[in-house]
């Protein structure tokens, strides 16, 4: 390949990166897999003549879906061996990086949770159908599969998912203001203000792999998930920063030590008390929150 069709051909896989790793977060769950895919995907891309490839985005999108697929089914048996409960990796949606990832419910890490109870063809078959719009015929060609067996594959995907999908609340206004009380309660150990925007029936989930501190199994009941949080509150290093910011197409909490980010926090709500908590504190896991990354 010539420099000019090496240019030409980074130009093409350019316009269509954004998707790309859009389609492989929500599939791995992890920044650095999808990162790790897209890369894939160039390295294939560039060893091929662009001009002999009639429509370039389905051949980058087939080749990314395949990668993601064969990582997941290799990823499962490693999960099983993951120190309690495991979460999708957070990531920043603020502006400066919503060319990766596009702003829908897909993303949320509620759904990413989801999803990661979908055999591999499964989620791949959602992923690019319901994110993304791709017709079944495409997806046929991207997967290997028949039309007919696509078809099938993604109404048990969809059945599965809207069987154990929760209707958490939308209002941007209201999740941040929230947000907000809930950082205040945390941070000033305040037991009662916690449990004033928690839901009775409040669930707190933990990710720190083995790798910080974190319960290994959900904590359930509104007094016991206050009293967790506000014990995690107290093991935070000194001088702590909450922010609330865009984390997986919602408002989140990054909290940070100096310019590291040591946890996230997303919170789900229904009529407007938390219901859901996801906290991630696995160090691996928090590339994603870095400003700019």
């Amino acid at each position: 390949m010539t420099e000019a069709d090496l240019s030409e051909a980074g130009r093409v896989f350019g316009e269509h990166r954004g998707r790309l790793f859009a389609i492989a977060y929500r599939m791995l769950g992890r920044v650095g897999d999808a990162e790790d895919v897209v890369q894939d995907a160039w390295l294939r891309w560039s060893s091929v003549d662009p001009g002999e490839v009639a429509d370039p985005e389905a051949y980058l999108v087939r080749v990314v879906t395949r990668v993601a697929i064969d990582r997941l089914r290799s990823a499962q048996a490693r999960r099983e061996e993951y120190v309690g409960p495991w979460l999708p990796e957070p990531v920043l949606t603020t502006p400066d990086v919503s060319e990766k990832v596009a702003f829908d419910d897909t993303v949320s890490t509620a759904v990413l949770v989801l999803l990661e109870s979908l055999s591999p063809l499964e989620r791949a078959v959602f992923v690019l159908h319901e994110a993304f719009g791709y017709p079944y015929t495409e997806i046929a060609g991207m997967v290997g599969r028949s039309e007919a067996s696509v078809r099938q594959t993604a109404r048990r995907a969809r059945e599965h998912v809207e069987r154990r999908r929760v209707k958490y609340d939308t209002d941007r206004a209201r999740m941040v203001e929230v947000t907000q009380r809930f950082i205040a309660a945390a941070a000033g150990g305040d037991l009662a203000g916690l449990m004033a925007v928690l839901a009775p029936e409040v669930t707190l989930v933990s990710d720190g792999g083995g790798k910080a501190p974190a319960p290994r199994k959900a904590i359930v009941g509104l007094e016991l998930v206050a009293r967790a949080l506000v014990t995690f509150a107290g093991r935070m290093p000194p001088d702590p920063r909450s922010e609330i910011a865009d984390v997986n197409g919602g408002p989140g909490i990054v909290i940070y030590s100096g310019t590291t980010p040591v946890a996230a926090v997303t919170l789900h709500l229904v009529d407007g008390a938390v219901h859901t908590i996801h906290l991630i504190s696995n160090p691996d896991k928090l590339a994603g929150l870095v400003p700019g990354r």
